[in-house]
């Protein structure tokens, strides 16, 4: 199969300087979801035809190998789009259509026009209550002989329900027959894909159609409204799978999604979470309300409480984390870890049983098993031009307002008391500290001087 993605609009409504399908839905560009679908089908060919931007489309997805770039450097229709693949294609194998901003098609729906194109044409409508602005289904004796747009439809067509969607599966060779000889003696002076209909019929060529499960599969954007209506429904989706999947959602109506959410059984999710990028859930994790996640992997039993911001992070057993916790990347937690509200981690790896509670930041470093971070401790890792580490060793106890100054040792055993600036080894079993001396003086506290 070869498969063509047309994605050259400008998208005037969406009023933006960005290419309509580089807009995000569900945090990955529209583009982007219709790409994944289409290789899902293993084509032999997926050509991309853009246009409105200049590089930006391919650009956005340098990073995709095997995709086709074809620019329709004007917008001439849809039919004129598809003339810019031609080149790609491979003549053995028929040519699927899809729209680079019609983001919901599902592979099953795809799978149901190929049984019915035999390798002629087929052709993805939609009924409609309201058919206005789409292109009508007209058939004689229940076969499809034409498609008219809506600014050339007669009073009689215009009152079909049955509306073409433009997703379509075509033989490549008569494809190719059938776009030279097409014309632009229409309303709008372009050359319409959906022409080639009306050519299939003369040569006595079936159009097959099917309709997909839902209607939302064939719906575009065209405007941030849309565009909005659109999230809804996937988010709606993703709920709707977990759900079936054994998670409880508090409210399915305030969860985004913005990439893969995979959760084991009996996880509980509360209002106003965001997960981004790929995060897995083992069985019976709860997350908080309020929470965003990213990049994560977290193990069975663990708690993440309210407000927490978690990215990149590697999360162990029954650990505990927030509220109002920040894990970065590069941040990795044994099983049964505590951190606590307003602790800062980045870029450390913790061991079982520790323990930091409260208001302290721990980055670059290498924390060992049951040790207790007071509240307050600062691992001081940034010289203002590298980074430093900062080892702290098993049942190492830090009292509160410590500063550890790394890079630096704290070896097993060992206290560090309140308020140390550590910025030598701490021995083995030792109670280290550094303060000054305390005194009290007699002072007059300063007054602000009366006008």
């Amino acid at each position: 199969m070869n498969i063509v993605i047309l994605a050259a609009g400008q998208g005037k409504r969406m009023h933006s300087d960005l290419p309509k399908v580089l807009h995000p839905l569900a945090g990955k560009p529209l583009l982007g979801h219709v790409l994944d679908t289409a290789a899902l089908m293993n084509p032999e060919v997926i050509c991309v035809v853009y246009g409105y931007g200049g590089d930006a489309v391919p650009k956005a997805f340098a990073n995709r190998q095997g995709i086709h770039w074809a620019r329709q450097e004007t917008q001439l229709g849809t039919g004129h789009a598809v003339i810019q693949a031609l080149p790609f294609l491979k003549e053995d194998a028929d040519t699927l259509v899809l729209y680079g901003d019609v983001p919901l098609i599902k592979a099953k729906t795809i799978d149901a026009l190929k049984k019915v194109a035999n390798s002629g044409l087929a052709i993805l409508t939609v009924t409609l209550k309201d058919s206005s602005g789409y292109g009508r289904i007209v058939r004689k004796n229940s076969q499809i002989i034409k498609i008219v747009e809506q600014k050339d439809a007669s009073s009689e067509e215009l009152v079909i329900a049955e509306v073409n969607t433009g997703i379509m599966l075509v033989a490549t060779t008569k494809l190719k027959q059938w776009l030279v000889n097409l014309g632009s003696e229409n309303a709008q002076k372009e050359y319409y894909l959906t022409d080639i209909i009306s050519m299939a019929v003369e040569e006595g060529v079936r159009v097959g159609s099917v309709e997909p499960e839902s209607i939302t599969e064939t719906l575009g954007v065209n405007s941030r409204t849309q565009l909005s209506q659109l999230e809804r429904v996937f988010q709606k989706e993703a709920a709707e799978f977990l759900m079936e999947q054994g998670t409880t959602l508090f409210d399915p109506d305030r969860l985004d999604i913005r990439g893969c959410l995979q959760a084991g059984k009996d996880c509980s999710i509360d209002v106003n979470c965001v997960f981004e990028g790929n995060v897995v859930l083992g069985e019976h994790v709860s997350i908080g309300p309020n929470c965003v996640i990213k990049n994560v992997h977290i193990s069975d039993g663990t708690r993440i409480e309210a407000f927490c911001h978690i990215d990149g992070a590697q999360i162990g057993k029954r650990c505990s984390i927030g509220p109002y916790s920040r894990l970065r990347p590069a941040t990795t937690l044994a099983e049964d870890v505590h951190i606590g509200n307003f602790v800062e981690v980045k870029a450390s790896h913790i061991q079982a049983g520790t323990k930091a509670g409260h208001l302290s930041y721990l980055g670059d470093s290498t924390i060992g098993r049951n040790v207790n971070v007071g509240a307050g401790t600062i691992t001081c890792n940034f010289d203002g031009a590298n980074k430093h580490r900062t080892i702290i060793e098993d049942d190492v106890f830090i009292g509160s307002d410590t500063q550890l100054i790394a890079p630096v040792t704290v070896r097993r055993g060992a206290t560090l008391a309140a308020g140390t600036t550590l910025s030598k080894e701490a021995p083995e079993d030792m109670l280290t500290l550094s303060r000054v001396s305390q005194k009290s003086v007699r002072w007059q506290r300063p007054m602000k001087k009366k006008p």
